[in-house]
């Protein structure tokens, strides 16, 4: 079997994904635009053989990676990428290399703009905010007061929190308008009172839920990029959660067959018309690959498993061979350069010893929504977690995150 990966050095720990496949006798082809000498030591032993290009971007250098690939190993399996930013590649790739294992590039706008994502959210009976695409200045200006301030603006086809906003009042819509980038097309929301749960986890062949868990945001992302603030989220129980039930629904009206899947959902904190009464579930994006900023290790630490393992076995066999239960409470707790802190690092680590599963420091591109130095940590209640994010962010001036 031959499986090309697209980018295997970044994020660091994706070579977890290709050291799986690699161990199942699997043929792990890499491309990447880094020089072969600068990728880590691990990434290296991960792959078969890797392919350096200038640039991913670069369309036809990729494809002749592709074709070399082909000659030199034969057919390819699949192509994959774990990451957002290159799911419309690996699309135009299965339909130029016949790979039938995951969505092709007429597949595409349903998980990728975030207009089309809510047709299908429709159509699995979960609610969604209401939007429209920024185009007229007067008729988004109606929208806005329609709908009432504050508004979300943010690329229709974007990634993360990347040039996205919360717009106050009309003048802040007016600069927004005066200063936006031309080339993307941006869809304007109403603001949906609530905070971000996840659904998270990978399918077999007939979309079969092999292993899910839920992330819960205790700020968002957005902010994290706008505001430069802390960052904070965990790992909670799905198992018999009403998440689970519409989490299934949102798989299988996405047609999320062998693949990893995010799911991010709001949960109301107070009634809303339109959209349901507090404590209800509303669809937020869907992302068709593995969740970011180290959720896949965290539901390691929380099931005590390998997801990577669980991802490769699908590919590979198409069955997950493990015996699942849930085992801690497991947080993400980012820290920020420029804040003065109550407690330093040896302080954390002696207070917490094995309870700390990471410590790392978040590499650049990645640091403006997750923070710059990281601890996950876990804990056997929920309470003892809540515990460990508050000492790690409480301020030197004494005041709580949380």
């Amino acid at each position: 079997m031959n499986v090309i990966f697209i980018s295997p050095h970044f994020p660091l720990y994706f070579y977890n994904f290709c050291d799986r496949l690699k161990a199942r006798g699997i043929h792990v082809l890499g491309i990447g635009d880094a020089s072969y000498d600068s990728i880590s030591q691990e990434t290296k032993d991960s792959l078969t053989e890797y392919y350096k290009v200038d640039n991913l971007e670069n369309y036809e250098e990729v494809y002749r990676a592709c074709a070399y690939f082909t000659w030199r190993y034969g057919h390819i399996d699949w192509i994959e990428s774990q990451n957002e930013y290159w799911l419309e590649l690996e699309a135009t790739l299965r339909n130029e290399f016949n790979v039938t294992t995951g969505p092709k590039i007429q597949d595409m706008a349903s998980i990728k703009y975030k207009s089309k994502m809510k047709d299908v959210y429709a159509k699995a009976g979960i609610p969604t905010a209401r939007y429209r695409l920024v185009d007229d200045y007067q008729a988004t200006k109606a929208f806005a007061n329609k709908v009432g301030y504050p508004v979300i603006v943010k690329p229709d086809n974007g990634v993360g929190a990347s040039s996205t906003y919360k717009l106050k009042n009309d003048d802040e819509l007016d600069y927004f308008f005066s200063t936006k980038d031309p080339h993307i097309q941006f869809i304007i929301e109403e603001m949906v009172p609530g905070h971000v749960e996840t659904f998270d986890g990978v399918t077999d062949s007939q979309k079969n839920i092999l292993i899910s868990t839920s992330h819960v945001m205790l700020n968002s992302i957005m902010d994290n990029v706008n505001e430069a603030s802390d960052t904070a989220f965990y790992s909670q129980p799905v198992e018999g959660l009403d998440l689970a039930e519409i989490g299934k629904k949102a798989v299988d009206a996405f047609q999320a067959k062998s693949r990893f899947f995010h799911f991010e959902f709001f949960r109301l904190d107070e009634d809303r018309e339109g959209l349901g009464k507090k404590g209800d579930i509303v669809g937020l994006e869907v992302n068709m690959r593995a969740p970011g900023a180290y959720m896949p290790d965290m539901t390691n630490y929380a099931y005590d498993v390998d997801v990577y393992t669980i991802w490769a076995d699908m590919i590979k066999f198409d069955q997950c061979y493990y015996d699942l239960h849930r085992e801690y409470w497991v947080a993400y707790t980012g820290r920020r350069d420029g804040i003065w802190y109550a407690h330093n690092y040896d302080q954390i680590r002696a207070k917490y010893g094995d309870m700390i599963a990471l410590e790392t420091d978040v590499p650049e591109a990645l640091a403006a929504a997750m923070g710059n130095h990281v601890f996950i940590t876990k804990a056997h209640t929920q309470e003892e977690l809540f515990e460990q994010i508050r000492y790690i962010l409480k301020r030197e001036d004494g005041k709580e995150w949380m």
